[in-house]
């Protein structure tokens, strides 16, 4: 008669996927959907995590401790790692906020106290250890070009406003772009505001 194997329980699916993991990477729990049901997933990683072989980031996401060979600390992810991945796993876009982009392009010295991301998904807070981040959903206007040069500029320019802009930011954004990225630029859907102070001389 043949026999059969039965399969190994999640608890250990779980432990082997774990293993293979980079250890300091972030990961979210959805990654482990197809080994079980929610429920016995959530347990067995409750279980690594009492353990101490995996800790958990933020809500949903978890890594395996990573520590300094110098200081011996446990080293967390960056906010922008965690941000990419949790955007990635929504398909949501990201975009560098107005006031990262108009620093970037030398129209402000002002650093953000907390980063702060565009999103075309919902609004929302989250900490990383003693970090804090901040999506801020924005409309697809605002979203083009998300995370290139010309993006930035979009950004940047919706940031300044059509009171607050100058004839010297408008010359900064223009001077760092090449010629192909203005006339991508220009290819934008813009308010008309926005297109008049590109176009001036």
């Amino acid at each position: 008669m043949a026999r059969y194997l039965s399969e190994p329980p999640v608890s250990q699916l779980v432990m082997q996927r774990v293993k293979q993991l980079r250890k300091g990477r972030p990961f979210s729990i959805r990654d482990f959907a197809e080994l079980g049901t929610s429920a016995a997933i959530s347990k067995a990683v409750a279980q690594l995590v009492r353990r101490g072989e995996l800790e958990r980031v933020c809500r949903g996401f978890y890594m395996r401790p990573k520590y300094s060979q110098y200081t011996g600390r446990a080293m967390r992810p960056g906010p922008l790692d965690l941000v990419n991945l949790i955007a990635k796993q929504n398909r949501w876009t990201l975009q560098i906020h107005g006031a990262d982009a108009v620093r970037r392009f030398g129209l402000s010295t002002q650093m953000p106290v907390i980063p702060i991301y565009y999103t075309s998904g919902p609004s929302r807070s989250m900490s990383v250890g003693k970090a804090h981040i901040r999506l801020v959903h924005a409309a697809p206007m605002v979203m083009q070009r998300a995370g290139t040069k010309i993006g930035m500029a979009i950004s940047a320019l919706f940031y300044l406003g059509k009171g607050g802009i100058t004839p010297e930011d408008v010359a900064l954004v223009k001077k760092a772009l090449s010629p192909e990225e203005m006339n991508k630029l220009l290819a934008c859907r813009m308010p008309k505001w926005m297109r008049m102070a590109l176009a001036a001389k």
